[in-house]
């Protein structure tokens, strides 16, 4: 069971609530899961200037599957309403790698607490749960106005340990 006195962050994504940091923040490659080539840090040509996809209905037709299978894990609408106060790379063209950077430093922050909030349904031993709970809290900086607080060397640690930790829990599956 998480612990009732650590406040997560929502982990699941809202797209309406963010600014479309990913159709910006990653490249796509021109294979199989986007049919275009396009360069990190730069806005998808599929991006509405309300930051929607124009081609949303027909992502996998048009071969975007990997626009259908990724979930930033709630780190977006974060970003852009905490971390950016609602400012946007729009109004703003000098937050684009900024927001985009932050979104490639908190999302796996949010999947690993994700990960570790499921875990934590297991029946797992106290001392397993007590860890899981630690690791969960080190990625949870209270002081998170800043991208730097999620840099900070005590999140990346405990980031970098959840491989570690979930594989110690597969005897309990």
């Amino acid at each position: 069971m998480a612990d009732e006195h650590l406040k997560l962050p929502v982990l699941t994504e809202n797209c309406e609530s963010c600014a479309a940091i990913c159709c910006v923040a990653y490249p796509f490659d021109g294979d199989e899961d986007f049919a275009i080539v396009k360069a990190a840090d730069t806005p998808c040509p599929n991006l509405g200037p309300d930051f929607r996809c124009t081609i949303h209905k027909d992502l996998k037709i048009k071969g975007f599957t990997g626009c259908t299978a990724y979930s930033c894990a709630g780190a977006g609408q974060r970003i852009a309403q905490e971390l950016f106060a609602d400012e946007n790379w729009r109004d703003d063209p000098d937050l684009i790698w900024h927001m985009a950077h932050a979104l490639r430093v908190i999302r796996p922050i949010h999947e690993a607490l994700l990960l570790l909030s499921e875990a934590m349904k297991l029946p797992i031993p106290p001392a397993a749960a007590a860890e899981g709970r630690a690791l969960m809290a080190a990625m949870c900086p209270e002081e998170d106005t800043s991208i730097h607080d999620f840099e900070e060397p005590e999140v990346q640690e405990a980031l970098a340990d959840v491989p570690r930790y979930l594989q110690s829990l597969a005897g309990f599956l």
